[in-house]
């Protein structure tokens, strides 16, 4: 065998190890990826109902002239402030309530970061999946 050759064999060694490690590191990085997929999922799969919008207090005036709110006391009751169709809608809540509405829309605040975390997750499982692939392809 001639030096050439012999340098030629060495190289693809080194070259099929450096790709074998960098399939285990990306194994591994896909491992942890998937399971902060499933730890996110777990909002998902909960079965607490869930209401859109926020609950907040909302102060305002009711247009009568000779009435307290003109001077500046003004009306407070408590509501649920959501969008739909482009548009702002309110609903009032009654006082025995506001605990119950204000958790199921907080329940639905983390429903809809999860949703967005696992976009996220998925993007970067796919960019793992597509480096696995490309370090894993032959010439025929």
């Amino acid at each position: 065998m001639t030096c050439d050759f012999l340098a030629v064999i060495i190289l693809n060694c080194m070259q099929n190890k450096d790709r074998l490690q960098n399939l285990s590191r990306l194994r591994l990085h896909l491992r942890h990826l998937l399971e902060e997929l499933e730890k996110t999922l777990k909002v998902v799969f909960e079965r607490a109902p869930l209401v859109k919008g926020n609950v907040y207090e909302h102060a305002r005036k009711c247009g009568k002239p000779r009435c307290a709110c003109t001077q500046g006391q003004l009306h407070r009751s408590m509501v649920l402030s959501w969008s739909q169709k482009s548009k702002t809608r309110l609903l009032s809540i009654a006082k025995d309530r506001v605990a119950e509405v204000s958790g199921k829309s907080q329940a639905y605040l983390r429903f809809r970061r999860a949703r967005a975390q696992v976009s996220v997750i998925d993007k970067k499982i796919l960019r793992v999946i597509d480096q696995i692939q490309e370090l894993r392809r032959e010439d025929p």
